[in-house]
């Protein structure tokens, strides 16, 4: 790849991401995580991808802040942050292990590490729930709102992919458009947070460098999103929504496989 390209490439999806966000069901961590697994070991990528969706939820928080039910996110948030630190745990454990099996290909081996796998087959997971009709319907009851923010802290914290979880059991709270989005967003602070605070004891280890080229691609991604965030329209094509959702969930397809066979991270 040319030097620049990842940079252009993340620039271009955090942007893109963080102006369909809203529209599609698809969130900012779940386009974005598979452009950083491109290029970053996977427990780098989950981590350089809950810096951006913490940072352009503080943004986006900012800006909706009057419109938040606190009554929900507490319910939602008190157990969602413990569960986010668990997942984020178990994620550090993963990435410190070698390669659970190795193969040879074109003069080259292969072969994943526990996350990478754990990961990868989460992905191909999420992606193919996430082009089911009726997943995307499915609404929990109110009643179930603290399991899941159980189910949502746990995912969020090993992979990110939180917000269809989020989604779920949010959608019967009878919330008003703008209180439901700003309580998510208020909800995905919470747990970005918690996953942030338990990743940071592991970041040394990992090999993420905030002064060398991947705090460059985090920096990146995180200015882009701010400017997809602020010029995000209401009035995009669903027709073009719906484009969007069978590309990003091809591409999750496709890097969650190279990810569980070890071709990547």
């Amino acid at each position: 790849m040319k030097p620049g390209m990842d940079i252009a490439l993340i620039a271009l999806v955090a942007a893109l991401a963080s102006a369909l966000t809203l529209y599609s069901g698809f969130g900012l961590g779940t386009l974005l995580l598979p452009a950083f697994a491109l290029f970053l070991d996977a427990p780098i990528a989950v981590a350089a991808t809950a810096i951006v969706h913490l940072l352009n939820n503080l943004f986006k928080g900012a800006l909706l802040w009057t419109q938040v039910d606190w009554r929900t996110v507490l319910a939602f948030g008190i157990p969602a942050v413990p569960a986010a630190v668990f997942g984020a745990w178990v994620l550090s454990l993963l990435g410190d292990t070698s390669r659970l099996f190795e193969w040879d290909a074109f003069g080259q081996e292969f072969g994943p590490t526990g996350a990478g796998l754990t990961i990868g087959l989460l992905m191909i997971i999420f992606a193919l729930l996430e082009l089911q009709q009726w997943f995307q319907r499915l609404k929990a009851p109110p009643r179930l709102v603290p399991a899941g923010g159980l189910i949502t802290g746990f995912f969020g914290g090993l992979t990110g992919q939180q917000g269809a979880f989020r989604s779920m059991f949010l959608l019967r709270s009878g919330l008003r458009p703008e209180r439901f989005i700003a309580t998510g967003v208020m909800i995905a602070v919470l747990v970005d947070l918690s996953r942030l605070a338990t990743y940071a004891a592991s970041f040394s280890a990992a090999g993420l460098d905030f002064a060398g080229h991947e705090g460059l691609l985090v920096l990146v991604g995180a200015l882009s999103a701010f400017g997809g965030a602020f010029v995000a329209t209401r009035n995009l094509d669903k027709l073009t929504i719906g484009a969007i959702r069978y590309s990003v969930a091809a591409l999750m397809l496709v890097i969650g496989a190279a990810l569980a066979a070890g071709m990547l991270g």
